[in-house]
């Protein structure tokens, strides 16, 4: 028993893998130090890497819990005792077998036999549902970004109730598809939950919509700063135009990359000065983007001025006028529209959209004043302003209901068909001419 010993504490033999000849052991040493009553031994004896496997799956049912945790710590037990060490009572052992099983994973050969295939993943599926948060998130983040793995034990992780242990998956695991986050975002996300999408690299263009759709204002701050994510920029004008109530977006909004001359434009309208400093010296804008926020940060200035001094052409009898000078411009378009319904001024909008649709004020002013999504959608589409502003049009100039408000059919389209649209606008011309 002695010269046993010395050969199991002689050479290191706790998991460098390799035991000089003099220190290895035969199979009958094996068992009986296997059952030695001294704990210390069987726990040296159990981080060993030349046991064989029948020794090792005993060793696995050990009644003391450092022997188990040598037990699944080591990268020769197979995965019949891994399997029994998933259920462990001792957390540490299944913390122990969640941190060697995670790495292990991800490299089994593509040869290897289906059936420890299978007992590795029902190992990994069992340590996904551990009740033990810790051995949760040892899995997560072992597997956070690798790409072979089962895609059910990914899903399960991502859909855990801690946000230590879905985080880094749901921020970086390759495995999960845009209909896995979709599904995700629309159902009862968990606190952190969307932050954490946000982050992934290239966020596709439906799952950005989902996630600005959901106007929670720390993931779509999250989200406008991640350089890579794919916003479009229908999303991003509606982001834009909320954001004039939503100052945290502002900031990630003047910095975003890639910023059309548009959207620059429209932010130097209502953004703080030290953001329209960011806008004017931006590196990345051409002269006629810098030339347009030049415009914007004017026009901005003249406004405030007009304000104070009480300008006629602010009044309620002159939008009609201005509207047909912008017209005549070539200035009056959505994005004049749109800066008009952020500030509120209802009758110039009407006006606006009256100009642009060539059709009488009081034919609009009737359909704002009625209330009709149907009119004011028509009279979108014959102005040709976006499907997208006719939806801010119905809420926030006619206050349509949200349960009757028209929304876009796919992507941007009208939900009318042309014929509608013209019945919709001949309906109220005839009204005005009954009037």
């Amino acid at each position: 028993m002695l010269r046993m010993l010395r050969r199991l504490f002689g050479l290191g033999g706790a998991g460098n893998g390799q035991q000089a000849d003099e220190d290895k052991l035969t199979y009958e040493q094996m068992r009986e130090l296997a059952r030695h009553p001294d704990p210390k031994v069987r726990c040296r004896l159990a981080a060993r890497q030349d046991l064989r496997p029948e020794i090792l799956y005993f060793l696995a049912e050990d009644e003391d819990a450092e022997v188990r945790r040598a037990i699944a710590a080591n990268n020769a037990t197979p995965h019949q005792a891994d399997l029994l060490l998933a259920r462990d009572a001792d957390g540490g052992v299944r913390s122990r077998l969640a941190e060697k099983i995670a790495h292990l994973a991800p490299h089994l050969s593509s040869d290897e036999r289906d059936r420890l295939r299978r007992m590795a993943y029902e190992t990994l599926e069992l340590l996904a549902r551990d009740q033990l948060v810790r051995v949760r998130e040892i899995l997560a983040e072992a597997l956070k970004d690798v790409a072979d793995v089962p895609p059910e034990t990914i899903r399960r992780l991502a859909h855990d109730t801690e946000i230590t242990v879905a985080g880094p998956v749901l921020e970086n695991s390759p495995v999960l598809t845009d209909e896995d986050l979709l599904e995700i975002i629309n159902g009862s996300p968990i606190q952190g939950a969307l932050r954490a999408i946000s982050r992934r690299r290239g966020v596709h263009p439906a799952v950005c919509d989902a996630i600005a759709a959901t106007e929670d204002r720390e993931a779509v701050a999250t989200l406008l700063g991640n350089p890579s994510a794919q916003i479009r920029e229908e999303t991003l004008d509606h982001l834009i135009e909320r954001s004039r109530e939503v100052e945290q977006w502002q900031d990630p909004l003047v910095r975003r990359p890639r910023l059309s001359r548009h959207a620059a434009a429209r932010l130097a309208q209502f953004v703080a000065d030290h953001l329209i400093e960011v806008l004017k010296t931006r590196e990345d804008f051409d002269a006629a983007t810098l030339d347009a926020v030049a415009q914007a940060v004017q026009e901005r200035l003249a406004a405030t001025h007009d304000k104070e001094e009480g300008n006629s052409s602010l009044h309620v009898n002159a939008p009609e006028a201005v509207a047909r000078r912008m017209h005549a411009a070539g200035t009056l378009d959505e994005a004049a529209v749109v800066r008009a319904v952020g500030a509120g001024d209802k009758n110039f909008v009407i006006a606006a959209l009256a100009v642009r649709a060539g059709l009488p004020l009081a034919v609009v002013a009737n359909m704002v004043a009625t209330h009709s999504a149907k009119g004011i959608t028509a009279a979108c589409w014959k102005a040709g302003l976006s499907m997208t502003l006719a939806v801010q049009l119905q809420t926030r100039l006619a206050h349509i209901p949200a349960g009757d408000v028209l929304h876009p059919r796919g992507v941007a389209s009208y939900p009318l068909t042309e014929d509608e649209m013209i019945w919709q606008i001949e309906f109220f011309s005839r009204m005005g001419e009954v009037g």
